[in-house]
């Protein structure tokens, strides 16, 4: 999963956007798992993740604070 892009995260709904977030927490529960393992290749997956889970939130807290 390549990284996401604000205009894609802007046309998702609150429900949509919540989904993925906890996608994404899963998924990067299971790469701290590998990392500790020794099995994880792809490194930069983690940051890619952690900064996908700021960014949709950053969107998320940009639509609530128009709405008021």
């Amino acid at each position: 999963m390549a990284q996401m892009k604000i205009e894609d995260i802007r046309a998702m709904s609150p429900d949509q956007q919540d989904d993925a977030v906890l996608n994404l927490k899963k998924e990067r529960f299971n790469l701290r798992f590998q990392r500790a393992t020794g099995q994880l290749e792809n490194t930069s997956r983690l940051r890619e993740a952690r900064r996908d889970i700021a960014r949709i939130k950053t969107v998320a807290a940009q639509t609530r604070a128009k709405k008021k």
